[in-house]
């Protein structure tokens, strides 16, 4: 299913220059000024996604080309995806890239500290059931904010703290050890895919799809998956 590399960088190459910028990359909420591209406005920001569209939409984009031929060639009225990863929003794991996956191939669900809500739970259902992928995949990775707010049971703005009752189930065991957590969440929710949802379940058993667990590694770039 992977497609050949494009001229220039390779993804992996690519991939390997995202890992050395994730190793100086924050660590989460610190209670201060957050941990982004504070140097850039909120305008800027907009803008430079507008531009990238526009850039898109006119055949002329930077970054991968044949990614544009492909959707233009087979992506545009359906979709068929061979595996759904759900990950964390964080902006540090470019789930396509580091897997090398292009367009089309991977069926992606994002929210803070990979964790299976009812909705994320659907969306999956819906890429087994109807899309037929043949692997799910929940990965957490390294550093992640959400996972160590979460075990420090910290204030934090907003109603961000809602994630911690879809987190704390299952890292309680890790006692303080983030990196444990991390590990320990992921195979918790997927445990949840396995165990609460029947057309997973009944997936599984007729279909032989699997469900299973691992960690991105931030600063190698390698996904190990549990077990």
């Amino acid at each position: 299913m992977c497609r050949a590399a494009a001229e220039g960088w390779t993804r992996r190459q690519f991939t390997a220059g995202l890992a050395a910028v994730g190793v100086v990359g924050g660590l989460g909420w610190s209670g201060g000024t957050p941990l982004g591209q504070t140097g850039m406005t909120g305008d800027a920001a907009l803008r430079e996604l507008m531009e990238g569209n526009e850039r898109f939409i006119a055949g002329k984009i930077t970054s991968f080309p044949e990614d544009l031929k492909i959707l233009k060639e087979k992506t545009v009225l359906k979709q068929e995806p061979f595996a759904a990863v759900l990950a964390c929003a964080d902006s540090r794991v470019p789930v396509e890239i580091l897997f090398d996956q292009t367009i089309g191939h991977v069926f992606v669900a994002r929210v803070a500290g990979n964790m299976v809500t009812p909705e994320i739970m659907a969306s999956l259902e819906y890429g087994v059931v109807v899309l037929g992928v043949k692997a799910l995949l929940v990965l957490g990775h390294t550093n992640c904010g959400a996972i160590s707010a979460a075990l420090a049971g910290k204030e934090v703005p907003g109603v961000i703290s809602v994630f911690y009752q879809h987190l704390m189930p299952g890292i309680r065991g890790a006692k303080g050890d983030v990196p444990l957590a991390v590990k320990m969440n992921a195979a918790y929710q997927a445990q949840i895919l396995r165990e609460s949802s029947t057309v997973i379940a009944k997936a599984i058993k007729d279909d032989g799809v699997k469900v299973a667990s691992g960690t991105y590694d931030l600063g190698t770039g390698r996904v190990t998956l549990a077990g």
